[in-house]
C-alpha cells in the first residue's frame, strides 16, 4: 500500500454514494466506522448541494467491535427503511468495515424490508470509484428489471418499432451522475440537440431518476451511453438482455457530435439530414454551429498552430481531447494518459493513432514526470494535472472528474455537443493566449511599459528604477568600443543612441526590420541592454535571436 496526498479516485463504496445521490427515492446504508462518514462534504461542497445525500451510517466505534455488530447493522437498516421510505435500498460497506467481514447486505436480504434491495460487493482494496459506481448502477438496473426480462430466443426489437408504433423515436441517456464533469449540463445540450432531430428522450439515469424510471428504460428504441465509466456495463447487458442498440460515439467535440448523430440515426432507422451529410474536405452544415471550426481556420489560430499538448483524464474524456486537439485545433498530443484502468485499451488504441504510448496510472507524481518530460505548452487534465501545471508554469484547462468547487459552475457550461465546443474552445484556448500574453510580457518586462508607477506615454519618460542612473555609462567592451560621454545632459544622451545604433550589423537590422513596428522599439531596447551585458562589440542576426532567447525565459 502507498501513502499518497492526492488520489484519482475514492473507494468504490463512494461511487455507490455517488449513484445513490445522484438518484431521488434510492437510500444507501453503509456499515462504516465514525472516520468514513463524508459523504456530506463530498456532495455539499463539491457540488454545492441543497440536499444531503442520502446515506445512512451504522457508525460502528471500537467499543462495538467486542460485541454483535450484526445487530447494529440491521437496527441501522431497519431505522434508514421507516424514517426514509425509500423506493429501493442499497446496503454495503466501507473499506474499514470490509475488513471486519460483517456482510451487511446479506443481513439485510433475511430481514422482509418490503422494498427492492441490492447487496452490494464493492471490493475496496482491488477496485476504485468509478468501478464502485458502475456496479452500483449495474446492479440496481438489473435488480429492478429482472421481472421484465425477455424469454430466452425472444426476437429483438425492430430497429424502427417507433415508426409502427406511430410515434417519434426515442432514447435513454445512461451514465451521468454527480461528482462528473459537466454532466447536469450535458443532459441538457444533447436533449436539446435530440430535440432538433425529433428523436424523444425517455429515461436519464441515474442523475434525477427515480426507480421507477429505470423500469421503464426497456420501452426506449436505443440507449445512448454518455459516460462509459459509469454506463458502460449496463449499456451492454440492455443489449444482450434486452436487444436494445446502444450508441457508443460520445459527442465531445465538433468531429465527434456529427459523428454521434450519424450513428444514431444509423441505429434508429432515421433518414439522415441534410445538415449532417458529409461533404468531402468540408465540415457539414450542422458542423458549423459552432465557432470552432471557423477559428480552427482563421488567421488568428495559427498563433496555436502545433501547439505542444498534455492530455491525462478519464477515458471518455482523454479520448475525446485527444481527437479534439489532433483534428479539430492543429494541436500536436505529446501525451496522453487516463488513470481509468477499465478503459485503458481504448486510451491505449487512441495514443497509438497518435503514435505515442498511453501512460495508465493513479500515480499523479509519475503523470507530472510524464508532464514535464514531454515539454508541454498547454495541459488538459483534472484537478491535480492544474497543481502540477501550475508547478511547471505551464497553462492548464481541467477537462475531467476528480474537480474542483470552481469546476461545477452554476452557469450553464456543458461539454457535449455544438455548444460543449464552444465551451472547449473557450476553456482550451483562453489559457494558451495568455500565456502567449505573459510570455510577451516576460520578453519585454525591462521596458518602462511593465515597470510599476510608470509614467504616461505621453510623458517625457519612465522613471528611472530605484538605485540606477539615469543612463548607461558603458555601452559595449570590447576593442571597438568608444568612450561615452559622462550622462546628465542631452548632448550624452545623444552621444549614447549614436554610440548604440553605430552596434547594429546590416544583417541585425535587417532582421530587426521584420519585426512588428508596434513591437520593434521594445525588441531593440532590449537587444541592446543584452549587448551590453555580455559585452558585445557588434549586434548581428545572431545575437538578437540570442536576445529574443534569453528574454523569453
Amino acid at each position: 500500500m502507498e501513502l499518497t496526498l492526492w488520489t484519482y479516485e475514492g473507494p468504490p463504496h463512494v461511487g455507490a454514494m455517488r449513484i445513490a445521490t445522484s438518484m431521488e427515492g434510492v437510500h444507501y446504508v453503509l456499515h462504516a466506522p465514525q472516520g468514513d462518514t463524508y459523504a456530506d462534504l463530498l456532495f455539499t461542497m463539491i457540488e454545492r448541494r441543497g440536499l444531503r445525500p442520502p446515506v445512512t451510517y451504522t457508525t460502528f466505534q471500537a467499543r462495538d467491535l467486542g460485541g454483535d455488530t450484526a445487530e447494529l447493522v440491521q437496527r441501522s437498516i431497519r431505522q434508514a427503511v421507516e424514517r426514509f421510505q425509500p423506493e429501493a435500498l442499497l446496503v454495503g460497506e466501507s473499506c474499514t468495515a470490509e475488513l471486519i467481514q460483517d456482510q451487511p447486505g446479506a443481513l439485510a436480504a433475511g430481514m422482509n424490508l418490503g422494498v427492492p434491495m441490492v447487496n452490494l460487493e464493492l471490493p475496496a482494496y482491488s477496485k476504485k470509484e468509478n468501478w464502485g459506481a458502475a456496479e452500483t448502477y449495474y446492479q440496481l438496473v438489473r435488480t429492478l428489471l429482472k421481472g421484465q426480462l425477455p424469454a430466452p430466443g425472444s426476437p429483438k426489437p425492430s430497429a424502427s418499432r417507433w415508426r409502427e408504433e406511430g410515434r417519434r423515436p426515442r432514447v435513454n441517456l445512461l451514465g451521468p451522475s454527480l461528482l462528473g464533469f459537466r454532466c447536469r449540463d450535458d443532459v441538457l445540450e444533447i436533449t436539446r440537440l435530440l430535440a432538433e432531430h425529433g428523436i424523444d428522450v425517455a429515461v436519464v439515469a441515474p442523475l434525477g431518476a427515480r426507480p421507477a424510471d429505470l423500469e421503464r428504460i426497456p420501452t426506449a428504441d436505443a440507449n445512448v451511453c454518455l459516460y462509459p465509466e459509469v454506463a458502460g456495463p449496463v449499456c451492454s447487458w440492455l443489449e444482450r438482455s434486452f436487444g436494445t442498440p446502444v450508441v457508443r460515439t460520445v459527442p465531445i467535440g465538433i468531429g465527434a457530435t456529427a459523428d454521434f448523430l450519424r450513428e444514431l440515426h444509423g441505429v434508429l432507422d432515421l433518414p439522415l439530414p441534410a445538415d449532417l451529410q458529409e461533404v468531402e474536405g468540408q465540415p457539414s452544415e450542422a458542423e458549423r454551429l459552432s465557432r470552432l471550426p471557423w477559428y480552427s481556420k482563421s488567421v488568428d489560430s495559427t498563433y496555436l498552430t502545433g501547439k505542444r499538448v498534455f492530455i491525462f483524464a478519464d477515458a471518455t474524456h482523454a479520448i475525446a481531447a485527444a481527437r479534439i486537439a489532433s483534428k479539430e485545433l492543429g494541436f500536436q498530443v505529446v501525451g496522453l494518459g487516463s488513470y481509468s484502468r477499465e478503459q485503458a485499451r481504448e486510451v491505449r488504441a487512441a495514443a497509438a493513432e497518435l503514435g505515442l504510448e498511453a501512460l495508465i496510472t493513479d500515480d499523479y507524481l509519475v503523470v507530472e514526470k510524464a508532464m514535464a518530460e514531454a515539454a508541454a505548452e498547454l495541459v488538459l487534465g483534472t484537478q491535480m494535472e492544474r497543481h502540477s501545471a501550475k508547478r511547471l508554469g505551464l497553462p492548464c484547462a481541467v477537462i475531467s472528474a476528480p474537480l474542483h468547487v470552481q469546476d461545477v459552475p452554476a452557469r450553464y457550461s456543458p461539454q457535449m455537443g455544438w455548444e460543449g465546443a464552444n465551451v472547449i474552445f473557450d476553456s482550451w484556448v483562453h489559457p494558451l493566449m495568455m500565456g502567449l500574453e505573459e510570455h510577451l510580457i516576460g520578453m519585454f518586462r525591462h521596458d518602462f511599459e511593465f515597470v510599476d508607477g510608470h509614467r504616461s506615454h505621453l510623458g517625457d519618460g519612465a522613471p528611472a528604477a530605484a538605485g540606477e542612473p539615469e543612463a548607461v555609462a558603458t555601452v559595449a567592451a570590447g576593442p571597438a568600443a568608444a568612450p561615452v560621454p559622462a550622462p546628465g545632459t542631452t548632448t550624452a544622451a545623444a552621444a549614447v543612441r549614436e554610440a548604440l545604433e553605430s552596434l547594429w550589423t546590416a544583417d541585425g537590422e535587417a532582421e530587426l526590420a521584420k519585426i512588428p513596428f508596434f513591437v520593434r522599439g521594445k525588441v531593440r531596447k532590449n537587444t541592446e541592454a543584452f549587448a551590453r551585458e555580455r559585452g558585445l562589440a557588434r549586434i548581428d542576426a545572431e545575437a538578437l535571436y540570442d536576445a529574443k532567447a534569453h528574454f523569453s525565459r
